[in-house]
C-alpha cells in the first residue's frame, strides 16, 4: 500500500507533535512493508535524499511566513499527490479542510488528522478564528475519514459539525534516567525542581502558573523549557517575573537534556487548554512524572479522571494551596510517579496508534 502523508514540517524533524507523529508512525509503517511518502519543506533541509529510513520524501518549496509557510506548502502538496498513484493520502492540520475539494475531486482517498480547537485559540482573533472553524467544517464534508486525537475531541466535532470522527491518540515511548547529571547545567538537583514545557503563549497558562508558584512556600525551583519564535508581548511579560526560584532555559534542542529534565523533576505542570491528547503531557508520563495540569475534558480523558494525576483551576489560589498540599504530603507524589508510565503503555505507545492507523488505511482502500 502505498500512503502519502502531508501537512507536517517534515521528515526526520521533530520539531513539534505532528513531527514526531510522522517520524514514530511512518518508521513502523516502513518496517511492516508500506510504501510511505512524506512531504517536506525543503528551506528546512541542507540536504535532500529522496529516501531516508526507507521513507520516501518529497521536497517542496514554500515562502517563509509564520503563519502562512505550511498553508502554502500543504496547498503545493496535495496538489502535487493529486498527479501520483498513493493508495492513501494522510493530511495533518484542520487548515488544510478546504484542500478537500481538489482530493475530492480526483477521487482520492483521504483522511485528515483535525487535532486541536485551533478557532478557540487566543492567539486566532478575528478572520484567523472564523477561518479555522469553517477550515474544520469543510473538512468534515469534504475529506473520507475525519481523525480526532481523543474522545473529548471527537463529541466536539460530533457535536458541532454532526460528523462522526475516528479517534487515533498520539503516542509515546517510555523512558528511564541514564544521564541525570545533564540537569546540573541549570544548577538544579534532582526532584528539587517543578517543570513546564511548552510555548510561552496565552492558552498554556504559563502566566497563571508562574503567579501561583510565585504566591507559594515552595523552596523548590520552578524550570520553564519553550519559548515563541517571534516577538511577544506575553511572552516577554513573563520572562520578566522576578522571582529568583524561577528559571527560563529558551528551547532546548538536544532530546537528551529534555528528558532528562523531565525524568529528574519532583512536578510536571501542564495548562494546555485546548487541544485533545497532548504530546508534552504524554512525554512526562512516558518519564514518569508526576502530573498536575489545569482541569479541563481533554487532561482528564489523559489523566483518567485523576487516577493517574491532579489537576488545579484557574480560580485565584488554587494551584497555590495545591502546591502547599502536595509539599506536606511528598508520598503522594511519589505514588503518581510510580505508575505514571502505565498510563502509556495502557493506551498511548507507539505500536497501538499505528495498528489503528493501519485499520483505518486498510478500511479506507475497500
Amino acid at each position: 500500500m502505498k500512503i502519502a502523508i502531508i501537512g507536517s514540517r517534515g521528515y526526520p524533524l521533530v520539531y513539534g507533535g505532528f513531527e514526531t507523529f510522522v517520524k514514530e508512525v511512518s518508521e513502523r509503517l516502513v518496517d511492516i512493508g508500506y510504501d510511505v511518502t512524506v512531504y517536506s519543506h525543503k528551506n528546512l533541509f541542507r540536504e535532500y535524499p529522496k529516501i531516508k529510513n526507507g521513507i520516501k520524501i518529497k521536497y517542496i518549496y514554500t515562502i517563509e511566513k509564520k503563519n502562512l509557510s505550511q498553508f502554502i506548502h500543504s496547498f503545493q502538496s496535495i496538489i502535487h499527490s493529486l498527479f501520483c498513484k498513493y493508495d492513501v493520502t494522510l493530511v495533518l492540520n484542520p487548515a488544510n479542510g478546504p484542500f478537500g475539494i481538489f482530493t475530492k475531486l480526483f477521487r482520492k482517498k483521504t483522511a485528515i488528522n483535525v487535532d486541536g480547537l485551533e478557532w478557540q485559540r487566543p492567539k486566532w482573533k478575528g478572520f484567523g478564528a472564523k477561518y479555522f472553524y469553517y477550515a474544520a467544517k469543510l473538512a468534515t464534508i469534504l475529506y473520507d475519514y475525519v481523525i480526532t486525537d481523543s474522545n473529548e475531541m471527537a463529541k466536539i466535532y460530533s457535536r458541532e459539525f454532526n460528523c462522526e470522527p475516528t479517534v487515533i491518540a498520539y503516542g509515546a515511548n517510555i523512558r528511564e534516567s541514564s544521564k541525570s547529571y545533564l540537569i546540573k547545567e541549570w544548577g538544579i538537583e534532582n526532584r528539587e525542581y517543578y517543570l513546564i514545557v511548552g510555548r510561552l503563549i496565552p492558552d498554556n497558562n504559563g502566566d497563571l502558573i508562574i503567579r501561583e508558584f510565585s504566591q507559594s512556600r515552595s523552596k523548590k525551583k520552578l524550570v520553564i523549557v519553550g519559548d515563541v519564535p517571534y516577538n511577544s508581548k506575553y511572552a516577554k511579560t513573563i520572562k520578566q517575573t522576578e522571582d529568583s526560584r524561577i528559571i527560563f532555559t529558551g528551547y532546548i534542542k538536544d532530546p537528551e537534556k529534555l528528558a532528562e529534565l523531565y525524568l529528574n523533576c519532583y512536578l510536571y505542570f501542564h495548562g494546555h487548554e485546548f487541544g485533545g491528547t497532548n504530546p508534552a503531557l504524554l512525554k512526562a508520563l512516558a518519564c514518569g512524572c508526576a502530573v498536575c495540569a489545569l482541569d479541563t475534558p481533554f487532561n482528564r480523558e489523559m489523566l483518567k479522571d485523576g487516577e493517574y494525576g491532579y489537576f488545579f483551576s484557574k480560580e485565584t489560589g488554587n494551584l497555590r494551596d495545591l502546591i502547599g498540599e502536595l509539599k506536606k504530603y511528598p508520598v503522594k507524589v511519589d505514588k503518581l510517579r510510580e505508575k505514571s508510565r502505565n498510563r502509556i503503555l495502557e493506551n498511548y505507545t507507539w505500536e497501538k496508534i499505528t495498528g489503528q492507523y493501519i485499520d483505518l488505511f486498510n478500511q479506507m482502500v475497500k
